[in-house]
């Protein structure tokens, strides 16, 4: 899953960046309000985390231009403004939710996985589809009921397929999942990721739609 982090804090972005990566999120990083806006519109982002008090645009502003252009993308506002009247002008302008800083890093990830599951349309904590499951919080994978050990990039494949079965994500649409701005990108790694999990998952849980991409088939 990709992610958008707002924060111009660098000690807290710099923590909140490795906190997500180390769960294998891609994440960019934009510490003001222009570049949050920017971001947004040029790329496809699974979450937003959003601080409001930002340089040159504020956060809210950021929050109501995204809405406006009727743009889904869950929003978790993470601030230090910590006014009953500040969190209700957030959740009005938009944001699906509110945490305050300080945070706890557990709570912060748990919000993630829950805006990333709402996102999805999936209200459980994990994901179940023909005898796979995932679960994202303690990164763990099952096919019928064995354990299945996935690499990093594997289940950032996998993790979008399974979430909405029956749609067809594109190459580009999956190294979007895959990689942030910084990462390099090889031309044939979905390819190889795909090979990878049909060999661990059944050759017939990834279907290729030839000219289009790949999906996990509806029971």
């Amino acid at each position: 899953m990709r992610l958008l982090l707002v924060e111009d804090d660098p000690m807290i972005g710099e923590a909140v960046l490795d906190l997500l990566r180390a769960e294998h999120y891609a994440v960019d990083w934009v510490r003001d309000g222009e570049m949050a806006d920017t971001a947004l519109r040029s790329h496809q982002y699974d979450l937003v985390v959003l601080d409001l008090g930002l340089p040159r645009r504020d956060g809210l502003d950021v929050l109501r231009a995204l809405r406006q252009r009727r743009e889904r993308v869950p929003v978790l506002v993470a601030t230090a403004r910590d006014a009953v009247s500040d969190r209700v002008a957030g959740l009005d302008a938009g944001a699906d939710d509110y945490v305050l800083k300080p945070f706890d890093t557990d709570e912060l990830l748990a919000r993630v996985r829950a805006l990333l599951r709402r996102g999805a349309g999936n209200p459980e904590p994990v994901f179940s589809h023909m005898g796979v499951t995932l679960n994202p919080a303690t990164r763990e994978a099952t096919s019928n009921g064995q354990a299945v050990a996935l690499s990093a990039k594997e289940w950032a494949v996998l993790e979008p397929l399974i979430a909405r079965p029956g749609m067809v994500l594109s190459r580009a649409q999956l190294e979007e999942k895959l990689y942030s701005w910084k990462d390099d990108i090889n031309s044939n790694a979905i390819e190889v990721y795909i090979h990878g999990l049909r060999k661990k998952l059944g050759s017939g849980f990834i279907q290729t739609v030839r000219g289009l991409g790949y999906l996990v088939p509806r029971e």
